[in-house]
């Protein structure tokens, strides 16, 4: 698979051993790539959801890949019947914050009762070096912050020292602003690891040179062809007009995911009508839902990183999603552009799914980056 993220210009891969990871609540396998762009072998995964499941195990076919309910899983037969007992570098994951649920009405008695608890079954289990864990930008603060509390403490109880940062991927190259919490363990006989430092910054300065500017939305997509209602395109508008671009396009000569859905003729009145950077509150009364929110049916900033887009990006009455210039909702290889999935990533199922799945992925510069970032203490 491609390496995405060219601007790291330290090769750690070179005279060192290889990192094993094992990724759980993988997902379609964005956490997945970047940790393999970064040097690291992710020899196995698991992930409940199939279609999710088929799409990382098309993607990654050296990864093995369990599609099941995670508390069905004896991770310690799987990793030594792999060949990997006492060889687990890093566990790395985010379990849906759903899962904390079961923890709020059990009163934090007993946390393997849900998905956080059986991430920390999985540590157990495998013994690793270090520990990633990723979840939404608040998780700090649900259940009063009793949950990261608990990640924390239990933890360091097993020998784990900690750090924890919300980072924003636009500060590491994607063209979208996304938060995330992440919580990096390592055992305290270990070097400790330290975040990474941005590498993109909004007031990049031409004269420092330190820093590359945050890029923008239309950075991602400018060389994709527009789309007309029930279109779709199997060719590139134009060469790569950037390094973003030729990156994420790699040796690909046709394009795909690249559609628009078949609107109904209220709903191409509606887009129509959108001005430019314009939302629900532009369009004439008559053509507004009885109860919306501020953010739906709006048009994106081109010169502006993209917002965090959601499984719901190619719909247009979800938050803000409908492209700067055509009357459409983003494209499924869009959605993908702006997570950081190169062009040759394929996404099975119906388009429902492959949306869904590009919404909740981790984006790969996080792995890619974090997973430098342990590489770097290993040394």
């Amino acid at each position: 698979m491609l390496q995405l993220f060219m601007f790291v210009s330290t090769d750690y891969s070179k005279n060192m051993k290889k990192l094993n990871a094992i990724d759980i609540f993988s997902g379609a396998g964005g956490l997945s790539l970047g940790m393999s762009n970064a040097g690291v072998n992710v020899f196995l995964a698991n992930e409940l959801n199939y279609d999710f499941a088929k799409t990382h195990e098309i993607n990654h076919r050296d990864c093995f890949i369990i599609n099941d309910d995670i508390s069905n899983v004896d991770f310690n037969s799987v990793i030594s019947d792999l060949g990997y007992k006492n060889k687990v570098d890093i566990v790395c994951g985010g379990p849906p914050c759903q899962g904390f649920s079961t923890i709020g009405s059990k009163k934090f008695a007993d946390p393997r009762n849900s998905l956080f608890g059986q991430f920390l079954r999985v540590v157990d289990e495998a013994s690793p070096k270090y520990v990633l864990f990723e979840n939404v930008a608040g998780f700090k603060r649900l259940y009063n912050g009793e949950v990261y509390k608990i990640l924390i403490e239990e933890l360091r109880k097993r020998n784990f020292s900690t750090i924890s940062n919300i980072l924003n991927a636009k500060d590491f190259g994607l063209p979208q602003s996304r938060y995330r919490t992440i919580v990096i363990g390592w055992k305290s006989n270990l070097r400790p690891v330290v975040f990474p430092e941005a590498t993109h910054s909004d007031s990049f300065d031409l004269f420092s040179n330190k820093k590359k500017p945050t890029l923008n939305l239309i950075d991602a997509i400018s060389d994709l062809p527009p789309l007309k209602v029930g279109e779709h395109s199997e060719f590139y508008l134009t060469n790569p007009k950037n390094e973003y671009q030729r990156i994420l396009r790699g040796e690909c000569i046709s394009l795909t995911e690249h559609n628009c859905a078949n609107y109904g003729e209220k709903m191409q009145e509606i887009l129509s009508l959108i001005p430019d950077g314009g939302s629900i509150e532009d369009i004439p009364e008559r053509l507004r839902p009885k109860s919306y929110f501020k953010n739906t049916y709006s048009r994106l900033l081109p010169n502006k990183p993209s917002p965090t887009i959601t499984r719901n990006f190619g719909t247009p009455s979800s938050s803000r999603c409908v492209h700067p210039f055509q009357n459409r909702a983003l494209s499924t290889r869009e959605g993908a552009r702006l997570q950081g999935f190169p062009d040759d990533y394929v996404f099975f199922g119906a388009k429902g799914s492959k949306n869904l799945q590009i919404g909740n992925a981790v984006p790969p510069i996080f792995g890619e980056v974090l997973a430098r970032s342990i590489i770097n203490s290993s040394e």
